[in-house]
Protein backbone atom coordinates (compact mmCIF):
# COMPACT_ATOMS: atom_id res chain seq x y z
CA UNK A 1 0.00 0.00 0.00
CA UNK A 2 1.11 3.47 -0.32
CA UNK A 3 0.20 6.54 2.33
CA UNK A 4 -0.29 9.71 2.53
CA UNK A 5 -0.07 12.26 5.69
CA UNK A 6 -2.66 14.59 6.23
CA UNK A 7 -3.39 17.35 8.62
CA UNK A 8 -7.38 18.82 9.09
CA UNK A 9 -9.14 20.92 11.84
CA UNK A 10 -10.43 18.65 14.38
CA UNK A 11 -13.59 18.59 16.61
CA UNK A 12 -12.36 21.50 19.17
CA UNK A 13 -10.10 23.49 16.75
CA UNK A 14 -7.08 21.77 17.09
CA UNK A 15 -5.15 20.13 13.73
CA UNK A 16 -5.46 16.76 14.10
CA UNK A 17 -2.54 14.01 12.28
CA UNK A 18 -3.99 11.29 9.96
CA UNK A 19 -2.96 9.23 7.48
CA UNK A 20 -4.43 7.82 4.01
CA UNK A 21 -3.97 4.69 3.01
CA UNK A 22 -4.56 3.59 -0.56
CA UNK A 23 -4.02 0.56 -3.12
CA UNK A 24 -0.71 0.19 -4.41
CA UNK A 25 -1.92 2.24 -7.94
CA UNK A 26 -3.45 4.99 -5.89
CA UNK A 27 -6.59 4.44 -7.18
CA UNK A 28 -9.16 3.36 -4.45
CA UNK A 29 -12.94 2.28 -5.68
CA UNK A 30 -14.43 3.43 -2.19
CA UNK A 31 -12.92 4.57 0.98
CA UNK A 32 -12.89 3.56 4.68
CA UNK A 33 -12.30 5.64 7.91
CA UNK A 34 -10.88 4.06 11.01
CA UNK A 35 -11.21 4.95 14.23
CA UNK A 36 -8.08 3.82 16.95
CA UNK A 37 -8.89 2.24 20.63
CA UNK A 38 -8.62 4.21 23.66
CA UNK A 39 -4.99 6.17 24.06
CA UNK A 40 -3.91 4.22 21.10
CA UNK A 41 -2.87 5.66 17.87
CA UNK A 42 -3.48 5.33 14.07
CA UNK A 43 -0.51 3.78 14.16
CA UNK A 44 -0.80 0.59 15.93
CA UNK A 45 0.05 -2.37 13.91
CA UNK A 46 -3.42 -3.91 13.89
CA UNK A 47 -4.34 -0.86 11.94
CA UNK A 48 -2.14 -0.73 9.81
CA UNK A 49 -2.51 -4.85 8.52
CA UNK A 50 -6.75 -3.93 8.67
CA UNK A 51 -5.73 -0.94 6.39
CA UNK A 52 -3.54 -3.46 4.09
CA UNK A 53 -5.75 -5.95 3.60
CA UNK A 54 -8.72 -3.51 2.62
CA UNK A 55 -6.50 -1.32 0.37
CA UNK A 56 -5.97 -5.10 -1.19
CA UNK A 57 -9.70 -4.97 -1.89
CA UNK A 58 -9.17 -1.19 -3.21
CA UNK A 59 -10.75 0.38 -0.38
CA UNK A 60 -8.54 3.13 0.77
CA UNK A 61 -8.27 4.14 4.39
CA UNK A 62 -8.12 7.02 6.65
CA UNK A 63 -7.25 6.70 10.03
CA UNK A 64 -5.97 9.30 11.80
CA UNK A 65 -5.10 10.56 15.63
CA UNK A 66 -7.87 11.94 17.87
CA UNK A 67 -7.23 15.17 20.01
CA UNK A 68 -4.61 14.78 22.08
CA UNK A 69 -2.91 11.41 21.08
CA UNK A 70 0.01 10.48 18.61
CA UNK A 71 0.99 13.34 16.34
CA UNK A 72 -2.50 15.31 16.68
CA UNK A 73 -2.78 18.64 18.33
CA UNK A 74 -4.73 19.35 21.89
CA UNK A 75 -5.11 17.90 25.26
CA UNK A 76 -5.89 14.55 26.05
CA UNK A 77 -7.47 15.71 29.33
CA UNK A 78 -9.98 18.53 27.58
CA UNK A 79 -11.50 15.33 25.43
CA UNK A 80 -14.39 12.87 26.32
CA UNK A 81 -16.05 10.21 23.96
CA UNK A 82 -18.86 12.90 22.61
CA UNK A 83 -15.30 14.59 21.32
CA UNK A 84 -14.12 11.40 19.85
CA UNK A 85 -16.94 11.15 18.18
CA UNK A 86 -16.71 14.33 16.87
CA UNK A 87 -13.33 14.51 15.70
CA UNK A 88 -14.21 11.23 13.31
CA UNK A 89 -17.58 13.69 11.79
CA UNK A 90 -15.10 15.99 11.06
CA UNK A 91 -12.46 13.54 9.81
CA UNK A 92 -15.67 12.08 7.54
CA UNK A 93 -16.30 15.82 6.51
CA UNK A 94 -12.45 16.31 5.75
CA UNK A 95 -12.72 13.31 3.35
CA UNK A 96 -15.48 14.26 1.94
CA UNK A 97 -14.02 17.68 0.80
CA UNK A 98 -10.25 16.31 -0.45
CA UNK A 99 -11.45 12.95 -1.57
CA UNK A 100 -14.72 11.21 -1.33
CA UNK A 101 -16.91 10.49 1.67
CA UNK A 102 -16.33 7.38 3.81
CA UNK A 103 -18.53 4.35 2.75
CA UNK A 104 -17.42 2.37 5.61
CA UNK A 105 -17.00 3.05 9.46
CA UNK A 106 -14.39 0.36 11.44
CA UNK A 107 -13.76 1.37 14.60
CA UNK A 108 -11.72 -0.53 17.50
CA UNK A 109 -12.38 -1.22 21.08
CA UNK A 110 -14.00 2.76 21.97
CA UNK A 111 -13.29 3.52 18.78
CA UNK A 112 -15.96 0.51 17.53
CA UNK A 113 -18.71 2.45 20.07
CA UNK A 114 -17.32 5.83 18.67
CA UNK A 115 -18.37 4.63 14.68
CA UNK A 116 -21.44 3.61 15.94
CA UNK A 117 -22.08 6.68 17.46
CA UNK A 118 -20.83 8.55 14.41
CA UNK A 119 -22.43 6.85 11.98
CA UNK A 120 -25.71 8.68 11.53
CA UNK A 121 -23.84 11.63 10.80
CA UNK A 122 -21.71 10.78 8.54
CA UNK A 123 -24.61 10.35 5.86
CA UNK A 124 -22.27 8.59 2.98
CA UNK A 125 -21.55 6.01 5.45
CA UNK A 126 -23.51 2.23 4.59
CA UNK A 127 -21.23 -0.37 6.64
CA UNK A 128 -19.84 -0.05 9.83
CA UNK A 129 -17.73 -2.74 11.68
CA UNK A 130 -16.83 -2.88 15.09
CA UNK A 131 -13.62 -4.53 16.40
CA UNK A 132 -13.58 -5.97 20.32
CA UNK A 133 -16.20 -2.97 21.14
CA UNK A 134 -17.49 -2.30 24.37
CA UNK A 135 -21.21 -2.42 24.37
CA UNK A 136 -21.30 0.00 27.01
CA UNK A 137 -18.39 3.19 26.29
CA UNK A 138 -18.81 3.11 30.34
CA UNK A 139 -16.83 0.29 30.25
CA UNK A 140 -13.56 2.15 29.63
CA UNK A 141 -13.53 3.06 33.35
CA UNK A 142 -12.19 -0.44 34.55
CA UNK A 143 -9.02 0.40 33.50
CA UNK A 144 -9.02 3.80 35.98
CA UNK A 145 -9.07 1.45 39.02
CA UNK A 146 -8.58 3.05 42.45
CA UNK A 147 -8.13 5.85 40.25
CA UNK A 148 -11.74 6.77 40.04
CA UNK A 149 -12.68 7.86 43.62
CA UNK A 150 -10.27 10.26 43.23
CA UNK A 151 -11.68 11.61 39.68
CA UNK A 152 -14.94 11.71 41.31
CA UNK A 153 -13.64 13.95 43.94
CA UNK A 154 -10.84 15.98 43.06
CA UNK A 155 -12.33 16.26 39.39
CA UNK A 156 -8.96 15.11 37.73
CA UNK A 157 -6.43 12.16 38.12
CA UNK A 158 -3.18 11.01 36.58
CA UNK A 159 -3.77 7.41 35.05
CA UNK A 160 -0.92 5.26 34.33
CA UNK A 161 -2.82 2.79 30.91
CA UNK A 162 -0.11 0.97 29.14
CA UNK A 163 3.09 2.17 30.60
CA UNK A 164 1.74 6.43 29.65
CA UNK A 165 0.67 8.20 31.93
CA UNK A 166 -2.58 10.71 31.04
CA UNK A 167 -4.80 12.83 32.84
CA UNK A 168 -8.39 11.81 32.80
CA UNK A 169 -10.92 14.34 33.94
CA UNK A 170 -14.70 13.99 36.20
CA UNK A 171 -16.23 15.30 32.35
CA UNK A 172 -14.81 12.32 30.66
CA UNK A 173 -16.83 10.04 33.07
CA UNK A 174 -19.70 11.69 33.21
CA UNK A 175 -19.64 11.88 29.28
CA UNK A 176 -19.38 8.27 29.46
CA UNK A 177 -22.31 7.56 31.79
CA UNK A 178 -24.77 9.38 29.58
CA UNK A 179 -23.70 8.03 26.60
CA UNK A 180 -26.68 5.21 25.86
CA UNK A 181 -25.95 2.28 23.36
CA UNK A 182 -28.88 0.57 22.64
CA UNK A 183 -31.10 2.96 20.67
CA UNK A 184 -27.92 4.31 18.94
CA UNK A 185 -27.26 0.24 17.33
CA UNK A 186 -31.28 -0.11 17.18
CA UNK A 187 -31.55 2.95 15.32
CA UNK A 188 -28.27 2.38 13.08
CA UNK A 189 -29.85 1.44 9.23
CA UNK A 190 -26.23 0.15 8.35
CA UNK A 191 -25.22 -2.57 7.79
CA UNK A 192 -23.34 -4.16 10.84
CA UNK A 193 -19.92 -6.12 11.11
CA UNK A 194 -18.95 -7.03 15.07
CA UNK A 195 -14.90 -9.17 15.21
CA UNK A 196 -14.99 -9.88 18.91
CA UNK A 197 -12.61 -12.68 20.54
CA UNK A 198 -13.85 -15.15 22.97
CA UNK A 199 -10.65 -14.59 24.95
CA UNK A 200 -10.55 -10.90 25.08
CA UNK A 201 -10.14 -10.11 28.79
CA UNK A 202 -10.31 -6.24 28.42
CA UNK A 203 -13.54 -6.34 26.95
CA UNK A 204 -15.61 -9.61 27.09
CA UNK A 205 -17.59 -11.26 24.33
CA UNK A 206 -20.74 -10.49 26.39
CA UNK A 207 -20.50 -7.03 24.69
CA UNK A 208 -20.63 -8.44 21.41
CA UNK A 209 -23.81 -10.70 22.64
CA UNK A 210 -25.64 -7.32 23.65
CA UNK A 211 -24.10 -5.25 20.38
CA UNK A 212 -25.70 -8.36 18.06
CA UNK A 213 -28.92 -8.18 19.78
CA UNK A 214 -29.40 -4.83 19.79
CA UNK A 215 -28.85 -4.73 16.04
CA UNK A 216 -31.16 -5.01 13.18
CA UNK A 217 -30.39 -6.92 9.96
CA UNK A 218 -28.13 -6.87 8.19
CA UNK A 219 -25.76 -7.78 10.86
CA UNK A 220 -22.84 -10.29 10.97
CA UNK A 221 -20.66 -11.51 13.60
CA UNK A 222 -17.24 -13.07 13.33
CA UNK A 223 -15.27 -14.65 16.19
CA UNK A 224 -11.52 -14.03 16.35
CA UNK A 225 -10.60 -17.08 17.79
CA UNK A 226 -7.53 -16.78 19.88
CA UNK A 227 -6.87 -13.02 19.39
CA UNK A 228 -6.11 -10.85 22.25
CA UNK A 229 -8.09 -7.44 22.57
CA UNK A 230 -5.30 -5.30 20.90
CA UNK A 231 -4.95 -8.20 18.01
CA UNK A 232 -1.21 -8.13 18.59
CA UNK A 233 -0.70 -11.08 16.61
CA UNK A 234 -0.06 -10.09 12.67
CA UNK A 235 -2.56 -13.20 11.85
CA UNK A 236 -5.71 -11.68 14.01
CA UNK A 237 -5.54 -8.47 11.86
CA UNK A 238 -4.63 -9.54 8.88
CA UNK A 239 -7.46 -12.14 8.68
CA UNK A 240 -9.90 -9.35 10.41
CA UNK A 241 -9.41 -7.15 7.37
CA UNK A 242 -9.46 -9.78 4.59
CA UNK A 243 -13.07 -10.98 6.04
CA UNK A 244 -13.97 -6.81 6.59
CA UNK A 245 -13.09 -6.09 2.77
CA UNK A 246 -15.08 -8.92 1.69
CA UNK A 247 -17.84 -8.21 3.71
CA UNK A 248 -17.70 -4.28 2.90
CA UNK A 249 -18.11 -4.90 -0.78
CA UNK A 250 -21.51 -6.30 -0.71
CA UNK A 251 -22.89 -2.81 1.10
CA UNK A 252 -20.79 -0.22 -0.55
CA UNK A 253 -20.61 1.26 -4.32
CA UNK A 254 -17.28 0.01 -4.87
CA UNK A 255 -17.35 -1.96 -8.49
CA UNK A 256 -16.64 -5.55 -8.48
CA UNK A 257 -14.45 -7.59 -6.39
CA UNK A 258 -10.68 -7.84 -7.43
CA UNK A 259 -11.56 -11.82 -8.43
CA UNK A 260 -14.74 -10.70 -11.21
CA UNK A 261 -12.50 -10.64 -13.89
CA UNK A 262 -13.84 -8.56 -17.09
CA UNK A 263 -15.75 -6.31 -14.88
CA UNK A 264 -12.08 -5.14 -13.70
CA UNK A 265 -12.36 -1.17 -12.42
CA UNK A 266 -10.67 1.62 -15.21
CA UNK A 267 -6.61 1.17 -15.31
CA UNK A 268 -4.00 2.29 -17.39
CA UNK A 269 -4.23 -0.51 -19.83
CA UNK A 270 -1.13 -2.65 -19.87
CA UNK A 271 0.36 -1.12 -16.82
CA UNK A 272 0.79 -3.09 -13.51
CA UNK A 273 2.44 -1.25 -10.36
CA UNK A 274 4.61 -3.24 -8.04
CA UNK A 275 5.42 -1.49 -4.97
CA UNK A 276 7.77 -2.33 -1.78
CA UNK A 277 7.63 -0.77 1.61
CA UNK A 278 9.48 -1.20 4.49
CA UNK A 279 11.97 -3.93 4.85
CA UNK A 280 11.93 -7.22 3.66
CA UNK A 281 10.55 -8.18 0.01
CA UNK A 282 6.86 -8.37 0.49
CA UNK A 283 5.66 -6.70 -2.74
CA UNK A 284 2.57 -5.46 -3.23
CA UNK A 285 0.92 -5.51 -7.20
CA UNK A 286 -1.63 -4.09 -8.65
CA UNK A 287 -2.92 -5.34 -12.48
CA UNK A 288 -5.42 -4.47 -14.19
CA UNK A 289 -7.08 -3.20 -11.63
CA UNK A 290 -6.26 -6.43 -9.43
CA UNK A 291 -4.45 -6.38 -5.94
CA UNK A 292 -1.91 -9.58 -5.70
CA UNK A 293 1.37 -9.73 -3.05
CA UNK A 294 4.63 -11.10 -4.16
CA UNK A 295 7.39 -12.37 -1.78
CA UNK A 296 9.86 -14.60 -1.30
CA UNK A 297 9.88 -18.23 0.73
CA UNK A 298 11.39 -17.75 4.20
CA UNK A 299 13.92 -20.06 3.13
CA UNK A 300 15.78 -17.06 1.77
CA UNK A 301 14.36 -14.53 4.18
CA UNK A 302 11.27 -13.55 2.87
CA UNK A 303 7.89 -14.21 4.38
CA UNK A 304 6.57 -16.08 1.83
CA UNK A 305 3.05 -13.96 1.70
CA UNK A 306 2.87 -14.69 -1.31
CA UNK A 307 4.42 -16.02 -4.86
CA UNK A 308 7.65 -15.43 -5.47
CA UNK A 309 8.67 -13.21 -9.48
CA UNK A 310 9.25 -16.77 -10.94
CA UNK A 311 6.16 -18.45 -9.66
CA UNK A 312 4.29 -15.35 -10.90
CA UNK A 313 6.17 -15.69 -14.22
CA UNK A 314 5.30 -19.19 -14.51
CA UNK A 315 1.54 -18.21 -13.59
CA UNK A 316 1.37 -15.63 -16.14
CA UNK A 317 2.41 -19.00 -18.88
CA UNK A 318 0.41 -21.16 -17.33
CA UNK A 319 -3.02 -18.86 -17.81
CA UNK A 320 -1.79 -17.69 -21.14
CA UNK A 321 -1.32 -21.42 -22.25
CA UNK A 322 -5.03 -22.46 -20.95
CA UNK A 323 -6.71 -19.31 -22.14
CA UNK A 324 -5.02 -19.88 -25.82
CA UNK A 325 -6.37 -23.34 -25.61
CA UNK A 326 -9.47 -22.03 -24.70
CA UNK A 327 -9.75 -19.31 -27.52
CA UNK A 328 -8.66 -21.52 -30.60
CA UNK A 329 -10.90 -24.84 -29.32
CA UNK A 330 -13.93 -22.67 -28.74
CA UNK A 331 -13.14 -20.93 -32.93
CA UNK A 332 -12.71 -24.80 -34.09
CA UNK A 333 -15.97 -25.82 -31.92
CA UNK A 334 -13.90 -28.37 -30.25
CA UNK A 335 -15.48 -30.16 -27.37
CA UNK A 336 -12.79 -29.00 -25.02
CA UNK A 337 -14.04 -29.10 -21.33
CA UNK A 338 -11.12 -28.41 -18.91
CA UNK A 339 -7.51 -27.87 -19.19
CA UNK A 340 -4.61 -27.91 -16.54
CA UNK A 341 -1.45 -26.52 -16.81
CA UNK A 342 1.84 -27.88 -14.47
CA UNK A 343 5.24 -25.60 -14.78
CA UNK A 344 8.39 -25.53 -13.54
CA UNK A 345 11.28 -22.94 -13.67
CA UNK A 346 14.77 -23.78 -13.16
CA UNK A 347 18.31 -22.55 -15.28
CA UNK A 348 20.03 -24.98 -17.24
CA UNK A 349 23.78 -24.95 -19.39
CA UNK A 350 23.27 -23.37 -22.72
CA UNK A 351 26.22 -25.58 -24.29
CA UNK A 352 25.32 -26.72 -28.04
CA UNK A 353 22.37 -24.07 -28.25
CA UNK A 354 22.04 -21.51 -30.01
CA UNK A 355 21.20 -19.46 -27.64
CA UNK A 356 24.84 -19.93 -26.33
CA UNK A 357 27.19 -17.16 -27.40
CA UNK A 358 30.30 -15.17 -26.94
CA UNK A 359 28.08 -12.09 -25.21
CA UNK A 360 26.45 -14.80 -23.12
CA UNK A 361 29.20 -15.83 -21.53
CA UNK A 362 30.61 -19.21 -23.45
CA UNK A 363 29.43 -22.60 -23.61
CA UNK A 364 28.76 -22.58 -19.50
CA UNK A 365 25.98 -20.19 -19.60
CA UNK A 366 22.91 -20.77 -18.15
CA UNK A 367 19.57 -19.83 -19.52
CA UNK A 368 15.52 -20.01 -18.33
CA UNK A 369 13.72 -23.33 -18.88
CA UNK A 370 10.10 -23.73 -18.84
CA UNK A 371 8.96 -27.13 -18.66
CA UNK A 372 4.75 -27.43 -18.93
CA UNK A 373 2.95 -30.43 -18.90
CA UNK A 374 -0.51 -29.76 -20.50
CA UNK A 375 -3.59 -31.74 -19.41
CA UNK A 376 -6.99 -31.47 -21.81
CA UNK A 377 -10.07 -32.91 -20.79
CA UNK A 378 -12.98 -33.86 -23.39
CA UNK A 379 -13.98 -35.57 -25.83
CA UNK A 380 -10.70 -35.12 -28.18
CA UNK A 381 -9.46 -37.15 -30.88
CA UNK A 382 -5.39 -37.69 -31.13
CA UNK A 383 -5.29 -35.80 -33.84
CA UNK A 384 -6.89 -32.48 -31.59
CA UNK A 385 -5.08 -33.10 -28.80
CA UNK A 386 -1.94 -32.84 -30.72
CA UNK A 387 -3.08 -29.88 -32.44
CA UNK A 388 -3.68 -27.94 -29.36
CA UNK A 389 -0.17 -29.06 -27.93
CA UNK A 390 1.00 -27.44 -31.19
CA UNK A 391 -0.86 -24.24 -30.32
CA UNK A 392 0.35 -23.87 -26.45
CA UNK A 393 3.82 -22.58 -27.89
CA UNK A 394 1.85 -19.88 -30.41
CA UNK A 395 0.76 -18.58 -26.64
CA UNK A 396 1.43 -14.86 -26.34
CA UNK A 397 3.30 -15.24 -23.29
CA UNK A 398 5.60 -18.40 -24.37
CA UNK A 399 6.73 -16.47 -27.31
CA UNK A 400 7.54 -13.37 -25.52
CA UNK A 401 9.53 -15.69 -23.20
CA UNK A 402 11.24 -17.38 -26.01
CA UNK A 403 11.90 -13.93 -28.22
CA UNK A 404 14.42 -12.63 -25.31
CA UNK A 405 13.01 -9.00 -25.38
CA UNK A 406 13.85 -6.08 -24.08
CA UNK A 407 13.66 -4.03 -20.48
CA UNK A 408 14.20 -0.66 -20.94
CA UNK A 409 14.41 1.21 -17.17
CA UNK A 410 14.46 5.19 -16.20
CA UNK A 411 13.94 6.53 -12.83
CA UNK A 412 10.77 8.18 -12.53
CA UNK A 413 10.81 12.14 -11.79
CA UNK A 414 10.90 13.03 -8.18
Amino acid sequence: MTSRKFEFEGATGDTLVGRLDLPVDGKPAAYALFAHCFTCSKDLKAATNLSRALNEQRIGVFRFDFTGLGESEGDFADTDFSSNVADLVAAAEFMEREMEPPQVLVGHSLGGAAVLQAASRIPASRAVATVAAPSDPGHVKRNFGAKLDEIRERGEAEVTLAGRTFTIRKQFLDDLEETRMEATVRDLDRALLIFHSPLDEIVGIDNAARLYEWAKHPKSFVSLDRAGHLLLDEADSRYAGTVLGAWARKYIDAGPAPDEGDAAPESEEGTVVARLTGSGYRTDVMAGGHSLVSDEPESVGGTDRGPSPYDLVNAALGACTAMTLRMYADRKEWPLEEVTVRLEHGKVHAEDREACTEEDGGSRSKIDRFRREISVEGELDREQRERLLEIADRCPVSRTLEARGEVESRLAEE
